[in-house]
């Protein structure tokens, strides 16, 4: 969807993700990852990092933005990993798009009879007004719950993973409380993980160049995200980690108009997470050889299926 049928979409919903909203958010975030730490501290070890903290918590969070049920949450995170793996059938895909789209259908209409404070009743107000048609309503619904937990989940495990493998810049996030530090390493880590590996699928309108490269109207272009933040003379020393570096150009969120909606929460939940792991938990270590830890090759989103860790 393009303008201008995108803009006015989008700024239905954009007020929900402002950075002041999102920041009024900040002590909620942390409660909820300082409740998901206490249980793992409580547990026995090792533990698998990605189940006991880095999925539930963007779930969590996203749910009680959008009000929907958090102890539905195994119904779309299943739904979700299907949708996003490229090794499975269009059918497959399609089947569990359709569950989620019923799903959050259902939410919207339950809502307008029912409304509150949070994001899938606002946009059923919107459906009740005729801003909105409830399929649009539905799909925005189906965007922000997938967007809003997959990616970051994703973030938070192999950002973790990350810092175990650099204990210098670890030890930088463990040690600061300086907010500033805190959000150039979430930059980074989006930087140098570019988590999402689908590529962005355009359509040249008109002949241009580009990096000396000529491109034909009409002909396709893939940019992957990676290519931007790990490029040289833009980010010095591309393949290094560097939490104090002014990452803030990165293209992990996209760019211009159709740029991540969420990336405000995105950026929240890293800097939480990142600095409490560390912080409450400083032996935090691997509990498995590198080479035995699942990595997700086979989704668009980049992560690892577990994380197994003791302390």
């Amino acid at each position: 969807m393009d303008d201008p049928d995108h803009a006015r979409i989008r700024r239905m919903v954009t007020g929900a993700f402002t950075v002041k909203r999102i920041e009024a958010m900040r002590p909620a975030v942390q409660r909820m990852t300082d409740e998901l730490i206490d249980e793992m501290l409580a547990g026995p070890k090792p533990v698998d990092l990605v189940e006991a903290l880095t999925l539930p918590l963007p779930s969590l969070v996203i749910c009680e933005l959008l009000g929907v049920p958090y102890e539905d949450h195994d119904f779309f995170q299943a739904n979700s990993k299907v949708a996003l793996r490229r090794e499975v059938t269009a059918e497959a895909v399609r089947g569990a798009f359709a569950e989620i789209y019923q799903y959050l259908s259902g939410q919207i209409d339950a809502k307008r009879a029912d409304p509150a404070d949070d994001m899938l009743s606002e946009l059923a107000s919107r459906v009740r007004t005729g801003d909105l048609t409830h399929h649009d309503a539905t799909m925005l619904g189906v965007l922000l719950l997938g967007a809003g937990h997959e990616t970051s989940a994703n973030m938070l495990a192999l950002g973790i993973l990350a810092f175990l493998e650099h204990p210098d810049q670890l030890a930088v996030v463990r040690d600061t409380d300086d907010p500033k530090v805190l959000a150039s390493a979430a930059d980074e880590m989006l930087r140098y993980l570019t988590v999402v590996h689908n590529g962005q699928r355009r359509l040249a309108l008109e002949d241009l160049e580009i990096g000396g490269r000529s491109i034909r109207a009409g002909e396709g272009v893939i940019i992957p995200g990676a290519t931007g933040n790990w490029q040289a003379d833009v980010f010095p020393e591309p393949e290094r980690l560097d939490v104090r570096r002014d990452a803030r150009r990165h293209m992990a969120f996209g760019f211009g108009i159709h740029q991540c909606l969420g990336q405000p929460l995105a950026r929240l939940e890293l800097q939480v997470v990142y600095h409490t792991v560390f912080r409450r938990i400083p032996t935090l270590r691997r509990a498995t050889d590198l080479d035995k830890i699942p990595f997700k090759d086979d989704g668009i989103v980049y992560g690892v299926y577990e994380l197994p860790v003791t302390w």
